[in-house]
Parts: structure tokens; sequence; C-alpha cells
């Protein structure tokens, strides 16, 4: 069996700015939109930023920016043009009728990401279904698209909006068929979530790749995937923990990102209901990223977006190793004071206190479950350089 290498796709990235928009603020954004778009294996060739007081009703950018970027695309033969924003359905059609390539806004490059990370028949359903929502809008777009590829007939009348229409009647059924299916899959894990009842329940949150499932995987000590990439968590993890002798449940779910489309949050909020049901929120900060406290607030707007905002929370900021002085992190952050610790997944600084707080703070749930409680006399420390419990220590 002969195997064939799939051929490398190149892209550009476009960006609109409003003009108060900082050129430092510009690129932070664009380099987001890179790591996404290279987690598609789309080479990114070149970058386009344009300031305007509005994005242009037609094409989103400006006519001269239009043509600078066609004739790049046509010379260098690229295929995919990437912007940075949710475009119309018209400005989507126009786009692609002018430079004749694939062309992604925002949503529907996430939408593919998932698609690529989704394991679990939950997560794939909550994908497909926002995925077909849509598209449902954009139904001329592909139509056109598939005409071109054809070499077929005009769209205008006759078996092209017939065709559109049936492709329409298409995905509306597909549409009721997925959401039947996921209220079934809700339903199975409302009844899963509904039988842990008595036993605390801690979920990991945070911006994606601040290093959840690192940190999962050393709590939990148990294999969990974890890697340096945007959304490498689709589906919902949960492992059970016992820390001196207090048990409880540790959930990772996915990242979140600015801009996440909202039919996503909207087919995600089962997935999202192990943050909703948890009784204490790990919220992991990648100190080494620059927009760390914009990230803290896209996360925290979520949170509130999907009615955890009053969960307490730990503030876990990772990733320390990578900066020379840890005393210029910013804490602050909506709502009261919530509890904070600086950690390196890395190198495991602090992980064994990390544990120490979880403990503490799961044991003051644990006792509102069950106040009769005896807490143990002595406390095992896990020694994460040795990987072994360490020596028992008087409470």
């Amino acid at each position: 069996m002969i195997e064939t290498k799939k051929a490398q796709e190149y892209g550009v990235l476009v960006a609109v700015a409003p003009k108060f928009q900082s050129d430092e603020k510009t690129k932070e954004f664009l380099d987001e939109l890179e790591f996404l778009v290279q987690t598609l294996d789309i080479k990114v060739e070149k970058a386009y930023a344009q300031k305007l007081e509005h994005p242009d009703p037609r094409t989103f950018i400006g006519k001269g920016k239009l043509e600078e970027i066609k004739e790049y695309v046509k010379a260098k033969k690229i295929g995919n043009v990437i912007f940075d924003d949710d475009l119309s359905p018209s400005q989507l059609r126009n786009l692609e009728k002018e430079m004749k390539v694939k062309i992604y806004d925002r949503s529907l490059l996430i939408l593919d990401i998932f698609l690529k990370r989704a394991k679990t028949t939950q997560a794939k359903t909550q994908v497909e279904l926002a995925r077909y929502q849509y598209l449902l809008p954009r139904l001329t777009r592909m139509w056109t698209h598939l005409e071109r590829q054809r070499g077929g007939t005009s769209t205008r009348g006759g078996a092209g909006e017939k065709e559109i229409e049936t492709d329409r009647r298409n995905i509306r059924n597909q549409i009721n068929i997925l959401r039947k299916k996921l209220d079934k899959i809700e339903t199975q894990a409302a009844t899963r979530r509904k039988s842990r009842d008595g036993i605390v329940r801690v979920a990991l949150v945070g911006y994606t790749n601040a290093g959840k499932s690192t940190l999962m995987r050393l709590i939990s000590k148990e294999k969990v995937y974890a890697k340096d990439e945007l959304f490498a968590t689709v589906d919902s993890t949960v492992r059970k923990v016992v820390i001196n002798q207090i048990p409880f449940l540790l959930s990772d779910t996915v990242g979140f990102i600015r801009k996440l489309p909202h039919n996503l949050i909207e087919s995600f909020k089962s997935t999202l209901e192990e943050v909703k049901e948890a009784d204490i929120l790990l919220h992991v900060i990648d100190t080494s990223n620059p927009a760390y406290e914009d990230h803290v607030t896209v996360v925290e707007n979520t949170l509130e977006e999907i009615g955890a905002a009053d969960i307490r929370t730990i503030k876990v900021y990772n990733k320390v190793d990578m900066l020379e002085d840890i005393s210029d992190i910013h804490t602050n952050g909506k709502g009261k004071a919530q509890p904070s610790i600086f950690v390196s997944a890395k190198t495991r600084f602090h992980l064994a206190e990390l544990r120490s707080l979880i403990y503490d703070e799961v044991k003051r749930e644990h006792m509102k479950i069950y106040p009769n409680y005896l807490e143990p006399e002595h406390y095992k420390l896990y020694d994460y350089e040795a990987e072994q419990w360490g020596e028992e220590e008087e409470q």
C-alpha cells in the first residue's frame, strides 16, 4: 500500500483593527491567529492588518487592501485566506468570488479545530451541530464554490436555487437529528453528574494552552493528554483524586479563547456543566503570555456568561519558570479576593503547595457534606521531585 503525503497548505492572515487599537495589540491578536492556523497544519506566509473606522460591509477590508492581498495570493499560489473576525455570509461569498481561494473567518477556523480535536461521541456531536448551524445561512457561498469546481450552470434560478433549497432542508433535518442525539447524551451526562452527589467537585478552567491538562496529569498522577497546542482538550476528562483520605473529582474541560463562536458555547453547554456544577474552580493562568491579563478577563467573562462566576476559585499562576520576576504579575480580577498560588507545571515548582491548597479548599466543602467527618491526625505531602509520598507531617 502506497501512502500519499498530504500536500502542505499555505495561508495568509487578515486583521481589521479599530483606529484606536495599538499596533502591539494587533500583532498579539495576529500571533494568536497564527497559532490557531498552525493547529490545522496550514503554514502562514504573510499577515495583513488594516485600521478602519468600520469594516467594509461588502468585503470587510478596504478595496486597496483587497487588491493587495489578491495579487499576493495569486502570485504565491496561496490556498487559504484567514480573517481574525467573523464575516457575514455575503462578505464570505464576495471574498471567495474575488480571491478564488478558501476563506476562513474566525468561527469556521475554530470549528474546524474542534472537529479535528473531538474524540468522544458527545464532543463530536456538539461540534457537528455548531458547524451545521454556522453553515446554514452560508449555503449560497457553498453552492457557488461547488459550481465553480464543476463548471456548472448559473445559480440564478433553475437547478442552482433548487439545489440550495434541498441542501438547506437536508441541513435543517440534520440539525434536528443532532439536537435530539445531543439531548439524549446530555440526559445521560446529567444522570452521571447526579450520581456524583456526595463528593466534592473541582474543575480546571482557563484560557486555551494555559497548562490545564498538564496540571490535571500532575495533580491526579494519571496519564491525561497534554501538549503545547491550542485546544488540546475538547472533551471533558474527569478523574478521582484522594488527598489525605479526602476524595474529590477533578475535571478538565475545553479551554476558553476570545471571540469563541456563540454556536460553540451553546453546543458545549453540557460539557460546561462540569464547570457550572463544580464546588471549586482552579483558574489556570499562563503568566508567560504578555496578554495574560486579557486572558483572565476572557475567562472571567465566559464564566459569567455560563453562570459560574460565583463559584469559589483558586487562581493558579502557571509557567513562572519562564519569568524573571513574578512580582510584576498582577493578581487582581473580578469580584471578591480569591486564593492564589504561583506554580510551574514544567519544573514542578510549588506543586506540593498547590495540592495542599486544594486540600484545604476541598476539606472545607467536604465538611459541608459530612459535618461529622474526623480529620486524620497526620498529613502526607507528595514529593513531586522524588515522585513519591513524603514523610507524615503533623496537621
